[in-house]
């Protein structure tokens, strides 16, 4: 046996935990930032102040960190939502929050799944992770807009419901990571006066 290998430590389990958030949260701010095109494993080791190493070490591979950061991201904001949906106040402010959060605070999120999606595009074990993703945002929309479609008398099955309000979110995330934002308030507002006219 290799005398080295013997006095090389192995990592505790919070030190693994430690250095696989910093590649995560270095994954994150990168993707936002440079776009997955623009990240190497010597840039995010980097970032993550760790060994480059490590990345293959840990994940295996590049888009294994990248997905993960996504899930990590994603289930970040699920849980805050599930809470926000929760809540007991009517269904019009929950929206109004929501739409706040689309418009707003989650312009990062919305950027680190597109970016994904683009990369998924041409694997399809990444799509597959991805449509993970995009069915944990269907079910909890499900969840938010069930009771919501009796009390707001939307008349659109539950499923084409769910649907419009992921793909109208999709489209504004694109357009807005584009420097486009024609229409978006004019059509929230609308939806809120609906909203509210149906309540």
């Amino acid at each position: 046996m290799d005398a080295a290998a013997v006095d090389e430590p192995v990592p505790t389990r919070s030190a693994r935990a430690s250095v696989e958030d910093a590649l995560l949260d270095a994954a994150e701010r990168l993707l936002v930032e440079f776009g997955h095109a623009g990240i190497t494993t010597r840039r995010l080791a980097n970032e993550a102040g760790v060994n480059h190493g490590l990345v293959h070490y840990y994940f295996g591979s590049m888009e294994n960190v990248l997905v993960r950061a996504l899930e990590r991201f994603t289930q970040r904001l699920v849980e805050r939502q599930r809470a926000l949906y929760a809540a007991d106040r009517p269904f019009l402010e929950k929206w109004r929050i929501a739409m706040r959060y689309l418009m707003g605070d989650d312009v990062a999120y919305g950027k680190v799944w597109l970016e994904l999606q683009a990369l998924a595009w041409n694997h399809a074990r990444l799509r597959e992770r991805l449509a993970t993703v995009d069915a944990e945002w269907r079910a909890v929309l499900t969840e938010a807009f069930a009771p919501a479609r009796d009390d707001h008398r939307i008349d659109m099955p539950l499923e084409a419901l769910v649907s419009l309000v992921m793909t109208s979110n999709l489209g504004i995330m694109l357009e807005r990571q584009s420097g486009i934002d024609a229409g978006h308030r004019e059509l929230l507002e609308w939806i809120e006066g609906w909203l509210d006219e149906r309540g």
